[in-house]
């Protein structure tokens, strides 16, 4: 079976994010577990899908590895941890956020949620990605499947772990919206769609700028990264639980599993790699 354990080296770029890690240790009582160890249970529990009871026992106990994950979650310490990791990885020239790909997919969710939209498919929810030039998740999140994409652009922005907002974004006919436009242009990102074909007002996009769309690839090959890179669903209990995060029923995300367990933490697995 697979393990995860981040060396020396990695843990040590990130340990000073973990508010445990500045804690005296305790005279009395049990003490607490390393949250480097909690920490690659995570990483575990991302990279294979699996439900938390699933965590192999050379990790700690799943109950706490699940209580400290929601309160790093919380707390966000691990967006902390994924904001410095890109700030990094930037001036390292590992990615160029300077023009940028959206675009979104839908996962069924029939055990419903507070998270979860109806639509004319069914019940389920939104998956927003925003991608650098070569393919690197600048913003992964998860809406309700009813609104348009075009209204979780600007939301999806303000998710995003790098601190300078793309020059250029780039996106499909589902994003050729005025109001849109306008709104990204007040915060220096230039929108580029291709227009609707039932579009009744005047033409707004240049040609020449245009032809950046046909690059849009890069967003689909990384929704296809997530869903054929997962692992196997691991099969080691007789019954899975009914729902999962958002009430997603987790045999009905199939490989977008890791994704939307924890959105933050699977990006900053692939910056430590």
């Amino acid at each position: 079976m697979m393990h995860v354990k981040l060396s020396d080296e990695q843990w040590e770029r990130i340990r000073h994010h973990f508010p445990e890690e500045s804690k005296p240790k305790r005279r009395r009582g049990r003490p607490m577990v390393p949250a480097r160890r909690v920490f690659e249970a995570v990483l575990w529990i991302l990279h294979t899908g699996a439900q938390w009871s699933f965590l192999p026992q050379c990790y700690p106990n799943y109950k706490t590895v699940h209580r400290r994950f929601q309160a790093w979650v919380r707390t966000g310490v691990l967006e902390d941890v994924l904001k410095d990791l890109a700030g990094e990885a930037k001036q390292r020239g590992l990615f160029d956020g300077s023009e940028a790909y959206v675009d979104a997919s839908f996962a069924r969710a029939k055990g419903g949620g507070a998270g979860v939209g109806n639509t004319k498919a069914g019940k389920g929810v939104k998956i927003m990605a925003i991608v650098d030039r070569c393919g690197l998740p600048l913003s992964l999140s998860t809406h309700p499947a009813n609104p348009h994409e075009s209204t979780l652009v600007q939301l999806s922005l303000d998710l995003a772990f790098a601190e300078d907002e793309p020059a250029n974004l780039i996106g499909d006919k589902a994003y050729d919206s005025d109001p849109l436009d306008a709104a990204l242009r007040e915060r220096g990102v230039e929108m580029i769609a291709p227009h609707r074909r039932n579009r009744r007002r005047p033409r707004t996009q240049d040609g020449r700028r245009l032809r950046r769309a046909k690059r849009r690839w890069i967003v689909e090959r990384f929704f296809g990264w997530i869903q054929w890179n997962s692992p196997p669903k691991v099969r080691t209990a007789p019954k899975a639980p009914a729902s999962g995060p958002l009430g997603v029923s987790p045999g009905k995300l199939s490989g977008l599993r890791p994704a939307v367990r924890d959105l933050h933490v699977l990006q900053a697995s692939r910056f430590l790699r």
